[in-house]
């Protein structure tokens, strides 16, 4: 490999371990809820707009890869297999549809800020209905019945407009930094 590609890829591989340490920083951002409220979606946005689909999605997957493995990178200071397979760990898991949905929809339409932001939303509503059919699943067996509605009212009704206003707030800060970024 020439030393202009392998100084390329380090480069690329430190913005995906730091993108990795800023999502496990967001989730540390928690409010303790049977949900948690957690900056992770902020992270995981600002990381997608920052690195685009494809470095964004990498990181997500090695985020949730150290999680797995049980580095506490999770909200509350949490990692391990539990963590994945507890009620809530189909949210997380979520994360990944979340970041293959966004670099879909960049890649096939291109970085503007109307695909950035349907490829989050889309993405959004897609990590909610893997996770709350998740929770549905495993509530189910731990305690016993719920309802689709009960488990949205749960887990994702009073969700939406945070995330949404993450978003948001994520996009913004990732125009802005994006131009003082060296991406080449």
């Amino acid at each position: 490999m020439p030393a202009t590609t392998t100084a390329r890829r380090t480069r690329e591989l430190t913005r995906c371990a730091l993108a990795v340490a800023l999502i496990a920083l967001c989730a540390w951002i928690s409010i303790p809820a049977a949900v948690p409220f957690t900056m992770q979606t902020f992270g995981i946005f600002l990381i997608l707009t920052l690195l685009g689909g494809r470095w964004g999605t990498l990181a997500v997957g090695a985020y949730l890869l150290l999680g797995t493995v049980g580095v506490p990178v999770f909200a509350g200071f949490t990692g391990g297999l539990g963590s994945l397979l507890n009620s809530t760990g189909g949210y997380k898991l979520g994360f990944l549809f979340l970041a293959l949905t966004y670099w879909l929809f960049t890649r096939l339409w291109g970085e503007r800020l109307g695909v950035q932001l349907a490829g989050s939303v889309l993405g959004l509503a897609l990590c909610y209905a893997f996770g709350t059919a998740w929770f549905l699943v495993v509530y189910v067996r731990t305690t016993g019945p719920v309802e689709l509605l009960t488990a949205l009212s749960w887990c994702v009704f009073p969700f939406i407009i945070p995330d949404l206003c993450k978003l948001v707030l994520a996009v913004l800060l990732a125009r802005r930094l994006r131009p003082h970024m060296s991406l080449q």
